[in-house]
């Protein structure tokens, strides 16, 4: 739980990269790697990884993540909302 307003954080992680193709998940660089930051609930992450992955548009092997940190910190906590189901892309 927060302390300032008494909801329970539900970390995201959001990243991206640039894929060495496009039908597998390999990064061509992990050096490269944009990490955009980590983000308190789902709403949040998924606001970063819309206007990072409207950035680069244009590059077709640029890929953005949405991790869900919270599920890998506590697996056998609940999910919250059933918005957040599965790693967006873009």
């Amino acid at each position: 739980m927060t302390e300032e307003n008494g909801k329970q954080q539900l970390l995201h992680l959001v990243f991206g990269g640039e894929l060495s193709s496009l039908a597998g998940m390999n990064f061509r660089d992990l050096d490269a790697l944009d990490i955009v930051g980590i983000f308190p609930d789902f709403k949040s992450a998924e606001k970063a990884w819309r206007a990072k992955a409207q950035e680069t548009v244009d590059n077709a092997h640029m890929r953005y993540f949405i991790v869900h940190l919270h599920r890998l910190l506590d697996p056998g906590a609940g999910t919250g909302s059933g918005s957040e189901a599965g790693t967006e892309q873009g």
